[in-house]
């Protein structure tokens, strides 16, 4: 048995380490981290959000670690059909668990999420090591989240997205979205009710008629009853609402990316800004047969998501630094920006739409306070009204928020009410502290560990009454300032001496302008900077949410905006409100230097001019884009490209498919300067491809759009289509797509044999192995096609239709779907963990020996007059191809595209 560590890699030297040869250091003991931290314990408890009953329950529970909860995710069909799995399959087998003569808690549901989709489990983790059912749905759970069908999110997390009120069809922000779970819920709610709207459009529709089969396959034998139903019906079902999802860090929004991903949803729209000056972002103009098309057209949402970065005192459950890192400024820092990412919402809000307001901070500086100062800068109670929740969500028990409270300054000492610090305020400003006007501040929502062993969380829902004007910032919360060295020069000169020694003008300097500690000016945010004009100092906090990181990146720290007050009311022609960023964002045009950037103004004049789509750039070659990526300025980002809808692949694919007119054909693009489908088709909404070419070249920095709907493959006959349908797309096109190009399946054990063996044969008599899909397969055209499988009686059948991507090759037959979810679906659908076949590597691998063989016999012999020198090919790649020039080509599947 070998040395562990030994052999050629590795040695004596660690692993992981770098440099010459050390010894491995040795591994400390785990220290429990320390969960006591004076401050943060005074300060709530004499903050009176606490009975004296509650207080002792309050900090044993903020002690202990949070429960393990997921959310089970998708539409609605398909999330409870999994959620059934578990009550029928795991939930039996854990309680009948015992231990210590006691029966096992079972995971359980939330009570006030909706249709029993979240869920919590409180076993603690020696329990859950020692019996075989918790490895068992420790398998599935994991199983179900890399196949994107749960979702692990903490329960608080999970209700501000449901107090949104939110339905299909409306234009959704969610201004501090990573790291993606909220954004998830959003996502989810833009498509409720979409499948169900779009099968009905397809049963209905002519086109089925015609071809006398429904979408379960069997014969029409009359028109279907027509029914009036609420709903989303503008474009044949397909939703129209959008979520656009920001994040100010570009690290960030890509892992944003990556958490929605598995939704496959058209309708997300990633961008990449500051929450605190969010830019206005522009509608195509409106044509009107009655008056004058309108020109400035802006984009307002119905609802808006502020889950801002907070101190994150409520997450102490599950964040150990909460306790020894908790200090008052935290609070105290983070105020004036939260302050402003919420105003911000409000300005880009519809009149009637609604903001949710939220943090993971139970202080009510981040809280209640933020609120008010929120709605007095937007008009008071007049214009912004605090929703009340209180029928909402039956089963969250809650605490009403705080209409009173008390301020801790940096030094701890405790404050009631402005007038006492105003005179001397260091860090503390007046909208702090409770308002002098009157607010239902006991409508916001308040919830605290103890309550339903959760995590402490604040949300705040707010109702826009009425088109604003947000007022400035209050002088007390304006940087004062600093005093010029010319000036306070004029000052001393003007001043009396008496013999003017040095040491008194000194000191006459420093009366009139005190000294400044540079160290407030390296710590200011990047949101701060961007404000300097208005940002009061700030603290350098260590936020729960977004960690804001003390810095400005080079692009930031370089760019000029102009910003100009949000005015709600129609602008006067040329005095729209907007921002203008320079340089543009990657989505646009990056670099100065390129030439399709040669048409668009200098620097120094972009204040004055507002760069618009109408400003055409010189079309770019791939040239001009080579080393741009890591040039070390902003982040490259591949331009959005729509097509033509004659262009000649699309028209391709429209004949293949035999794609149903009905499906939009104007919606389809490509990420590439050259706009041309190289290797990927992407498609989107319409309301996101309005935004995305109007808005192109105007500095709007997006990150991503879309879902990839058709990837080149390569393919064995010259007539064949090369563009198969991509697992992201398959559920938003396969109800378009012709018969022609549908196979169905009927029975669990033929999907068993497509889900384990990865590439069956299909040619001489291979097909009969396939079951009822065995002629279908064998005799379809090449290519890729739809595997529809439905839902039938009996214990070889389905409970419920789906759909999968199907590969027909030369020889042989492929469900084009990852690993990870061939895995998850056959212990979902077969309770079984299997290896998988793969039928491809075991030909080749024969081919490969055969070639090998031949090789060696063939130099060995001297055919054809080769000398026995000759060079040896049995590891010459060319000589196993030539080998298997005969055989097909192995399409890849989604996870190696």
């Amino acid at each position: 048995m070998g040395r562990r560590g030994g052999g050629k890699r590795g040695g004596d030297r660690w692993r992981g380490a770098k440099g010459p040869r050390t010894q491995r250091p040795q591994r400390a003991d785990y220290e429990e981290p320390v969960k006591t931290n004076a401050q943060f314990e005074q300060y709530y408890n004499q903050l009176g959000i606490l009975e004296d009953v509650e207080k002792e329950n309050f900090w044993s529970t903020l002690r202990r670690e949070l429960p393990n909860s997921f959310r089970f995710t998708g539409s609605k069909g398909h999330a409870v059909s999994v959620q059934k799995i578990l009550k029928k399959r795991y939930i039996p087998e854990i309680e009948s668990i015992e231990y210590n003569r006691a029966a096992v808690e079972a995971p359980t549901s939330i009570p006030w999420f909706p249709h029993q989709l979240a869920w919590q489990m409180v076993t603690p983790k020696h329990v859950v090591r020692k019996f075989a059912p918790f490895k068992s749905f420790q398998q599935f759970l994991v199983s179900e989240t890399c196949a994107g069908n749960i979702s692990r999110q903490e329960i608080v997390s999970m209700i501000p997205p449901l107090l949104m009120d939110i339905s299909s069809g409306m234009v959704v922000l969610d201004l501090c979205a990573a790291p993606g779970s909220k954004t998830a819920q959003l996502i989810e709610m833009v498509h409720g009710g979409e499948e169900s709207r779009i099968q009905k459009v397809i049963r209905d529709s002519k086109l089925h008629h015609q071809r006398g089969v429904n979408l379960d396959g069997k014969a029409n034998n009359g028109p279907i009853e027509e029914k009036e139903e609420p709903g989303d019906w503008s474009d044949q079902g397909r939703s129209t609402g959008l979520v656009v999802a920001n994040d100010v860090d570009y690290k960030r929004a890509h892992m944003l990316i990556h958490q929605t991903k598995r939704l496959n949803s058209p309708n997300l729209l990633v961008t990449n800004h500051d929450a605190t000056m969010y830019p206005s972002i522009r509608l195509p103009s409106e044509d009107r047969s009655d008056r004058k098309p309108v020109q400035n057209r802006y984009l307002k949402f119905d609802r808006v998501l502020a889950d801002v970065p907070c101190s994150g005192d409520g997450t102490a459950r599950k964040n150990a630094n909460v306790w020894k890192d908790w200090i008052p400024g935290n609070a105290i820092g983070l105020f004036p920006t939260q302050v402003r990412i919420l105003v911000r919402a409000l300005q880009i809000t519809k009149a009637g739409g609604r903001v949710v307001y939220s943090t993971c901070s139970m202080n009510p500086v981040e809280d209640e306070a933020v609120v008010a100062a929120a709605i007095e800068r937007c008009g008071g109670p007049a214009k912004v009204n605090i929703v009340d929740c209180a029928d909402q969500l039956p089963g969250l028990e809650r605490k009403p928020g705080l209409k009173a409270w008390n301020v801790m300054d940096r030094l701890g000492s405790i404050h009631d009410s402005w007038a006492q610090v105003q005179d001397d305020p260091g860090k503390l400003v007046e909208g702090m502290f409770p308002p002098e006007e009157s607010l239902p501040l006991d409508r916001c929502i308040r919830v605290y560990p103890h309550i339903q062993n959760t995590g402490g969380f604040f949300i705040a829902v707010l109702e826009k009454k009425g088109e604003i004007r947000a007022k400035p910032e209050s002088e007390s919360q304006r940087i004062e300032p600093k005093t010029s060295i010319v000036s306070a020069a004029d000052k001393i000169r003007a001043q009396p001496t008496n013999g003017s020694l040095t040491a008194t003008k000194i000191d006459a300097l420093d009366k009139i302008a005190p000294p400044q500690a540079s160290e407030d000016a390296e710590n200011l945010t990047t949101a701060a900077r961007q404000n300097q004009e208005i940002a009061p100092n700030v603290e350098p906090v260590s936020a729960r949410k977004h960690e804001l990181e003390d810095q400005a990146d080079t692009y930031m720290s370089t760019k000029r905006i102009k910003v100009r007050d949000e005015v709600d009311d129609a602008a006067p022609r040329g005095g729209e409100d907007r921002e203008v960023h320079w340089p543009p964002p990657p989505g646009a045009q990056l670099d100065v230097s390129r030439p399709e950037t040669a048409a668009l103004p200098e620097p120094d004049s972009v204040e004055k001019k507002t760069i618009t789509a109408s400003t055409k750039p010189l079309e770019p070659t791939a040239a001009d884009y080579k080393g741009k990526r890591n040039s070390g300025q902003q982040p490259f980002e591949e331009p959005f490209k729509y097509l033509a809808t004659d262009h000649p692949e699309l028209q391709t694919i429209y004949n293949f498919y035999d794609l149903n007119p009905h499906f939009p054909r104007d919606r389809f693009m490509v990420r590439n300067a050259t706009g041309h489908p190289v290797k990927a088709i992407y498609y989107t909404t319409g309301l996101a491809r309005d935004i995305l070419t109007t808005n192109e070249a105007t500095g709007l920095k997006f990150v991503h759009c879309g879902i990839k709907m058709f990837v080149k493959q390569d393919v064995q006959r010259e007539n064949t289509c090369r563009w198969r349908i991509q697992t992201d797309g398959l559920q938003v096109i396969e109800a378009w797509v012709g018969e022609e190009r549908v196979v169905r399946l009927w029975k669990k054990s033929t999907l068993k044999t497509l889900l384990v063996e990865m590439f069956p044969k299909v040619t001489g008599d291979g097909w009969k192995g396939l079951g009822e899909i065995g002629e279908r397969v064998r005799d379809i055209d090449l290519g890729c096609c739809i595997l529809r499988v439905e839902k039938g009686s009996g214990e070889d059948a389905f409970s419920e239709s789906f759909v999968l991507p199907l590969w027909r090759s030369l020889h042989s037959l492929n469900l084009m779907l990852p690993k990870e979810d061939r895995k998850a679906m056959l212990l979902r659908l077969y309770n079984e963990i299997v290896p998988l076949q793969d039928g491809s590597k075991a030909r080749l691998d024969r081919k490969k020996d055969g070639a090998t063989a031949n090789a060696q016999n063939n130099a060995s012999l001297g055919v054809d007059g080769e000398k026995d020198d000759a060079p040896d090919r049995s590891n010459d790649l060319q000589a196993i191809l030539d080998a298997t020039s005969d055989e097909e080509v192995i399409p890849a599947t989604d996870d190696e595209t």
